[in-house]
């Protein structure tokens, strides 16, 4: 598989990475997710849309926080994955992140895996 970095961004609080994992973008947020960084994790998002990744996996292991506009965020992203007739996966999430998503009901609208492996190899997300 192709692990080549994509790209990075940073701001204090929120650290994105993302990097090629075959004919998926692997995208990793490290950090807090809310109102003040949502836009660091949406710019790399519509970029790898844009690029023509259909397949977009979020590993949240370091993700430490996420508030509704996060949550806004990645359900967005998911919107524009499937227009495209791609779709996203959601990877180790933390309790705390996890509740945020079982508390509105998105956890049940995201594929959601517990390793990285996982992600890559379910194909229907």
């Amino acid at each position: 598989m192709d692990r080549g970095t994509v790209g990075s961004a940073q701001s204090g609080r929120l650290l994105v990475e993302v990097r090629e994992e075959g004919p998926s973008a692997v995208v990793t947020p490290a950090g807090e997710l809310d109102h003040h960084t949502a836009d660091l994790l949406r710019e790399p998002l519509e970029a790898c849309l844009a690029k023509g990744f259909k397949r977009l996996v979020i590993d949240c292991s370091r993700l430490e926080f996420c508030d509704s506009t996060g949550l806004n965020v990645l359900l967005g992203a998911r919107l524009k994955a499937e227009a495209g007739g791609g779709g996203v996966a959601l990877v180790g999430m933390q309790p705390v992140v996890a509740r945020v998503f079982e508390i509105t009901g998105a956890d049940a609208v995201f594929a959601v895996h517990d390793t990285l492996e996982a992600a890559l190899a379910d194909d229907s997300a």
